[in-house]
């Protein structure tokens, strides 16, 4: 009796320390100085997001994205050859990552009590289109750089914080469980659950020190500043690096040697790049203004109709790609099942090529010197096209919602996988792998058909020879 007494004064004691935290915390009152709180997730995501295309743009990173990336053979073949074109979507693509970050940032400056940081998407707008940068947003690149280790330590902390703090909830979960039968256990039961409220105490001091250091505790005004100034900088460098103007960033040093940038003009001025992100334009009431930025740079991500990205059919065949990469690599272990699930993924375009591919092709496949030449003519088609198709889903998970928080990104840009690629040469080099695929595949069956029969003669010819005996 003494026992039960006991047990159900600590499971009071308990209950009672568990839930005093939501009772006795004031009600926090509003202000515009409050502290970003559980957003603080998302702006570490954002943090995170603007310091990796930050990296992208440093001088290493362009002069391969110039000398490498555009360079890729699958890039020639599929995509275009055209150098000028590849760096624009290139520059495309970056400043389409950059506007959607914005627009995050957007939505948090609502919060501010600055007016300036309010008003953050118009004057972003306006920048972009002409350059113009009242509050000396656009940082150095030293500043930025000091900017950029700040964040990351915020970043870091944050992700502690979200870590830390899903082991209090566990553990707390782990409490509330065990008190829901701790009338009907022992002593030893009673021990345990004090020691989880033991750690839970220690737990949440943990906490509680992570949200002062990280970006929970940081006010709106502080962190949106941040974001602003790195959106600010990071579009000054884009235009620096592609050589885009007007609205050159005359505030932002040139830290780049000529050979890094990627379209380097006599006249920074002026645009001449690619089919134009930005072209000065005379427009009604005769102001000398340029296109519309973003939306210039959004056209030119538009895939065309005879690519793959317009027929919605990239992911698809990177898939498709890869699946046949596997069983070129071992045809020996490709069953009746798993070629017939090949097949069914092929859409009505590539059957019918197919088909007319393998007309008359007779069944016999036991010429070892052709099952060779297949064998590097597979070789080299994925040597140039697998590359596009792993980019294609590394891309498209690193975009999935899943993806979105605090994940590293890679360098793949959306020119290096199947979305521009050219549909109809896409569709040709895929029929070429499966002509190749079943040719090999029959080889190696008809080859292991052979080595069964003649083991079976060989295991005969022994029996009868043990029985003469």
């Amino acid at each position: 009796m003494a026992l039960e007494t006991w047990l159900i004064k600590v499971k009071t004691a308990i209950t009672h320390g568990l839930d005093s935290v939501k009772t006795s915390a004031p009600i926090p009152k509003s202000s515009k100085k409050s502290s970003v709180g559980v957003l603080a997730f998302e702006i570490a995501g954002l943090m995170s997001k603007l310091f990796h295309l930050w990296q992208s743009l440093s001088d290493k990173n362009i002069i391969r994205l110039r000398n490498e990336s555009i360079s890729i053979e699958g890039v020639r073949k599929m995509v275009s050859n055209d150098e000028s074109f590849l760096l624009g979507l290139a520059c495309a693509e970056m400043v389409q990552n950059l506007r959607l970050l914005a627009k995050s940032v957007s939505r948090l400056s609502k919060r501010c009590e600055d007016g300036n940081l309010r008003r953050f998407e118009r004057l972003f707008d306006e920048f972009a289109n002409s350059g113009h940068d009242p509050n000396f947003w656009v940082l150095s690149s030293k500043e930025m750089e000091a900017k950029n280790k700040k964040m990351d330590r915020y970043v870091t902390v944050t992700a502690t914080l979200y870590k830390e703090m899903e082991e209090l909830s566990t553990l707390e979960g782990g409490v509330r469980k065990a008190l829901q039968c701790i009338d009907h256990e022992s002593t030893t039961k009673g021990q345990k659950i004090m020691d989880l409220q033991q750690k839970i105490f220690w737990q949440r001091q943990e906490v509680k020190y992570l949200k002062e250091r990280s970006l929970w505790n940081r006010s709106f005004d502080g962190v949106v500043s941040m974001l602003v100034r790195s959106i600010f900088t990071i579009l000054a460098r884009i235009k620096l690096v592609f050589g885009i103007g007007p609205g050159y960033p005359t505030s932002l040093p040139r830290s780049l040697s000529a050979s890094a940038t990627v379209h380097p003009t006599e006249n920074p001025s002026t645009c001449n790049f690619v089919s134009g992100p930005l072209k000065s334009t005379k427009l009604e009431g005769d102001k000398d203004l340029v296109d519309m930025f973003f939306e210039s740079n959004s056209k030119l991500l538009k895939p065309p109709e005879t690519t793959l990205g317009a027929a919605a059919l990239a992911l698809h065949y990177a898939n498709l790609i890869i699946v046949m990469e596997k069983m070129i690599k071992s045809p020996q272990l490709v069953g009746v099942d798993a070629r017939d699930d090949l097949y069914s993924m092929l859409p009505n375009s590539i059957r019918s090529s197919l088909r007319a591919r393998l007309k008359g092709v007779g069944f016999s496949a036991s010429d070892p010197l052709l099952a060779a030449e297949w064998r590097d003519a597979l070789g080299r088609i994925l040597g140039w096209l697998s590359p596009l198709a792993h980019n294609m889903i590394k891309w498209q998970s690193e975009r999935s919602f899943e993806q979105q928080n605090l994940v590293p990104r890679t360098n793949v840009l959306l020119l290096q996988t199947l979305f521009f690629a050219n549909k109809e040469k896409t569709e040709a080099a895929i029929t070429e792998l499966l002509v190749g695929l079943n040719y090999i595949w029959r080889f190696e069956r008809e080859m292991t058909a052979k080595a069964l029969f003649e083991c079976a003669n060989f295991n005969g010819l022994l029996n009868n020879c043990q029985s003469s005996t």
